[in-house]
């Protein structure tokens, strides 16, 4: 059965052309209602007891759901076409906007990959004595807790949490399977009168918790502490603060869901070879230290991960991709909407991606201030630092004029901007990054509008990133056939000093993408710049510094062939004349042999530094002093030659 828009006006506060979005969108709307939530109520129970509404307002999310429970009917789909759209001091249609709003949430969506993570309450707490033990007093019937302390306490008569006197070395872990190590660990002895009693100290001291509640106001034990699910922390000078993370720390009992926010392919990593490193964007980015480097290849804590998604728009091979949602999910709700958009009658739309936090943006400026202009159309994604050059570049393909990044507290402001220099450099134009917090600002910089005009003819290509990429590019510069980048860009070519390159081809056994190769046939070293990843691997292996980078976009068809960097004449043998390794070479060894090296003073000798694999182990079984000669084979000894033997004696 297919979907019904149930439209509300909001108490006549916007306009919804009912019609118009019927006709663009080929879903069926309901007639314009004006208090869905509270004088209409019942004919909303009546739409969402059939299973197939999409009620178009988002702020009453909390009431239609309880109104799906008490009716017995599954929790109905909702849409925000008010804030985003119909509150705006724009006097443009919103038609067109209101149609790619709801085209892009009848997409499908992926399916969120989860774990369950298992919490039992056992709580360490870090602090000073006063802070520390307060905490533990209020926490004692909610959790299992034992505190940590630098020094003995004056005065613990409580049974109901344990003390523990040490110096934490180390922790690491997330939320349910913390690990941390105490030296000079000593344990409480119950009994006895007078202040509480303690074993003698020893180091290495290993204990599990499920949480850790910090309080010491120190250096935080893991970087971006605000990220490390499990990890409570707090300044013990601050009253508000310490109430609020004892009341988090109370919380954190149960079974929880943690999302699994990335999807690995170890086998396109780049970051290592033969013990030496190439690629490691993803490792210098990621905040929380999930990944961490694991032989050739990267490995990734899930439980760590905290989902910010810079490593998948850094990763040039695609060994890391964002998976809540997948990245052809994004592009496709991309380009739906600019799309929908354009077909519906819109002109120069604009992009603006947001989180949850410039969401909230946006329904505080369409509430109390102008809103969003008509040709600005809000996306909104769970981690900002998912939506990278390739999604950049490739919203601009699809038909929009230009994209803006509302910047969030939680954002990593180096990796969006190093992404969107990367896009503008691809594009030939400027990505916006919006960095305030003030909701009547942002509006009053999107209400300024900009002079950018979209692509004429919009290409919406699908594929991998780099494909999309390319493509997208390809479409936005239809004049240019090299295009230069900033430096540390995933795409670019090879350079190679031929008067140092000595063909050793070492380059090509460790690169990860094949984009170095070389003919069977002839000593060459071959190229594809399509492929090269620019991870720096066939630079550092490279025994004579022979090898460069050019970060740039090679957008003509010889970047998908495979081009000659380097090539000299092979060497024929001097027996049997097949040809085989670099004739610079050998006549180079010879030189350097010949007459100056105990093995090589005769002739012959020489003469086998110039012959293949096969002549030379031929000549050299047949020369005088043959190495590979053992004399002949000796008699095999039977049964009578022992007994023989043993009559002689």
């Amino acid at each position: 059965m297919p979907k019904t828009l149930i439209l509300c006006d909001c108490s006549g506060s916007q306009t919804i052309d009912a019609a118009g979005l019927e006709a663009t969108t080929g879903l069926a709307c309901s007639k314009l209602y004006t208090g869905l939530c509270t004088s209409e109520v019942q004919a909303a129970a009546e739409a969402i007891s059939t299973g197939e509404a999409i009620i178009c307002c988002g702020q009453e999310e909390a009431f239609f759901t309880a109104l799906a429970d008490e009716i017995d009917a599954p929790a109905p789909a909702l849409l925000d076409l008010r804030d985003r759209a119909g509150w705006s001091a724009d006097a443009a249609p919103k038609l067109p906007k209101m149609a790619a709003l709801v085209a892009e949430a009848s997409l499908p969506q992926g399916a969120a990959k989860t774990v369950d993570v298992m919490s039992e309450g056992i709580c360490l707490i870090l602090g000073s004595e006063e802070v520390a033990i307060a905490a533990a007093e209020k926490l004692k019937d909610l959790l299992t807790v034992t505190v940590l302390l630098d020094t003995p306490p004056e005065q613990v008569t409580s049974r109901a949490y344990d003390v523990v006197v040490g110096n934490l070395r180390s922790a690491r872990g997330s939320l349910g399977q913390f690990e941390v190590r105490i030296d000079a660990l000593r344990q409480g002895i119950p009994g006895g009168r007078g202040a509480m009693q303690f074993t003698d100290p020893r180091d290495g001291g290993l204990s599990q918790c499920d949480l850790i509640l910090d309080l010491r106001g120190e250096t935080p034990l893991f970087p971006a502490p605000e990220k490390r699910e499990g990890y409570v922390l707090a300044d013990p000078g601050s009253i508000p603060a310490v109430a609020d993370t004892i009341l988090e720390a109370s919380q954190l009992v149960g079974t929880f869901e943690k999302p699994l926010y990335v999807k690995a392919e170890p086998l396109l990593c780049a970051h290592s070879r033969a013990s030496q490193t190439g690629c490691s964007r993803c490792l210098d980015a990621c905040p929380t230290g999930a990944i961490t480097p694991n032989g050739d290849h990267v490995s990734i804590d899930p439980m760590i991960c905290a989902g910010c998604g810079a490593c998948s728009s850094l990763c040039p091979s695609g060994a890391i991709s964002y998976d809540a949602p997948a990245p052809d999910i994004l592009f496709r709700r991309v380009q739906t909407l600019a799309k929908v958009y354009l077909e519906a009658g819109g002109s120069q739309p604009r992009l603006l991606v947001v989180d949850d936090h410039g969401s909230e943006m946006i329904r505080l400026s369409a509430r109390f201030g102008d809103g969003l202009p008509a040709n600005v159309i809000p996306l909104e994604v769970d981690a900002l630092n998912t939506f990278g050059h390739a999604e950049m570049v490739a919203a601009l393909a699809a038909g929009f004029a230009d994209v803006s990044v509302l910047l969030a507290p939680k954002t990593d402001r180096e990796v969006m901007q190093a992404q969107a220099d990367l896009a503008g450099a691809l594009a030939g134009s400027s990505i916006a990054l919006i960095d305030t917090m003030d909701p009547d600002a942002l509006s009053g910089m999107l209400f300024e509008g900009t002079d950018n005009q979209p692509i004429a003819v919009p290409v919406r290509p699908m594929g991998t990133r780099r494909q999309v990429t390319r493509t997208a590019t390809k479409a936005l510069n239809p004049d240019q056939a090299l295009i230069a980048l900033p430096e540390g860009a995933p795409y670019g070519a090879v350079l190679v000093d031929t008067d140092s390159c000595t063909l050793c081809l070492s380059c090509i056994s460790l690169c990860p993408s094949g984009a170095l190769g070389d003919n069977p046939d002839l000593p060459q070293l071959r190229f594809q710049e399509d492929a090269c990843l620019q991870c720096g691997l066939c630079a550092n292996v490279c025994p004579e510094d022979a090898i460069t980078y050019e970060p740039r976009m090679n957008l003509e068809n010889t970047a998908l062939e495979q081009v000659v960097l380097n090539e000299e004449e092979p060497f024929a043998c001097v027996e049997c004349g097949t040809l085989f390794g670099v004739k610079s070479t050998i006549d180079k060894i010879t030189e350097k042999l010949a007459g100056n090296h105990g093995m090589f003073q005769n002739p012959e000798a020489i003469r086998m530094i110039q012959m293949c694999d096969d002549c030379r182990v031929n000549a050299q079984f047949h020369s005088k002093n043959n190495p590979f000669a053992a004399g002949d084979r000796p008699a095999p000894r039977t049964t009578e030659d022992y007994l023989s033997k043993r009559r002689d004696h």
